[in-house]
């Protein structure tokens, strides 16, 4: 990296820390024409991007970044996480699984944050088919859970006229307004289910029935020294590869593995009622 794009990437990374998320953009837009062929200058700006919520430009420098780098953690993570924000979770789901992968390879110390989006990927691809399934069913809930995004929209686009850069106030406003929408969206599908429990009812699987490697219910369920709970086949395999905990990155043998039995008599019971999840 050249050195006036070193300067102009430590500039944006100060503007960056202090909540300018547009100073920075500019000041890495710049470090990228004195050097096109840096990586950490395209995730740098992908990542002001996200938080400026300019999702398609941050995808855009995440795939920058990956021609340049395939194997970048941060590239993969990033771009996740700008297709989950634009509803595309199929691909999110993709982009963070091969970003924990390589965290897994390379002993990060993201691998926990980076098993979260996956998860969350995983729960937005499910929430889709669920929305679709639920609006086939309901023409009413679907024209209900627009009109309060619409409202939402309104809101937020009211508020932006009174924002500036770095404005914490008002990304707390703003955040605050989509956390009312999901709670008004949350009562509707409750009532609507109430009304069609067979065909509305909400099926989901509960985060501390899934495994943190395979992203699955569990079947088998042991405990590690830290704590952690892991399906004992996709542990195993781990442990093939590296004795280390997969989130703590702490020494582990398969001797350290104690069975969870109350975990799995709650996997166990919940797969009773709920046969779909063995293909969630």
């Amino acid at each position: 990296m050249s050195h006036k794009a070193v300067a102009l990437k430590e500039e944006g990374n100060k503007y960056f820390q202090a909540g300018d998320y547009h100073r920075a953009e500019t000041l890495y837009s710049q470090a990228i024409t004195k050097d096109p062929t840096s990586p950490p200058l395209y995730t740098n700006r992908a990542m002001s991007r996200l938080h400026l919520h300019h999702h398609d430009p941050c995808i855009a420098d995440c795939q920058a970044a990956l021609a340049l780098s395939p194997h970048n953690m941060k590239a993969h993570y990033l771009l996740a996480s700008a297709q989950l924000a634009l509803h595309r979770p199929n691909e999110a789901l993709a982009s963070a699984l091969t970003a924990y992968d390589l965290c897994l390879e390379t002993g990060s110390a993201s691998t926990a944050n980076v098993a979260g989006l996956v998860l969350m990927a995983k729960k937005g691809r499910w929430e889709r088919g669920e929305r679709e399934r639920r609006r086939g069913r309901g023409e009413l809930l679907k024209e209900c859970e627009d009109w309060v995004r619409e409202g939402e929209e309104r809101e937020v686009q009211g508020l932006e006229g009174r924002w500036e850069v770095g404005d914490r106030e008002g990304e707390e406003e703003r955040e605050a307004v989509f956390e009312r929408g999901r709670r008004k969206r949350e009562e509707l599908r409750s009532v609507f289910a109430l009304a069609d429990p067979v065909n509305l009812g909400r099926r989901e699987v509960p985060d501390y029935l899934i495994d943190s490697i395979s992203f699955t219910i569990m079947h088998d369920p042991v405990i590690t020294k830290s704590g952690n709970s892991y399906d004992r086949a996709t542990l195993m395999e781990h442990l093939k590869r590296s004795h280390t905990d997969p989130l703590t990155r702490e020494p582990l043998t398969w001797q350290d593995l104690r069975p969870n039995l109350a975990l799995k008599q709650a996997c166990d019971e919940f797969l009773a009622e709920n046969g779909w999840a063995v293909d969630w």
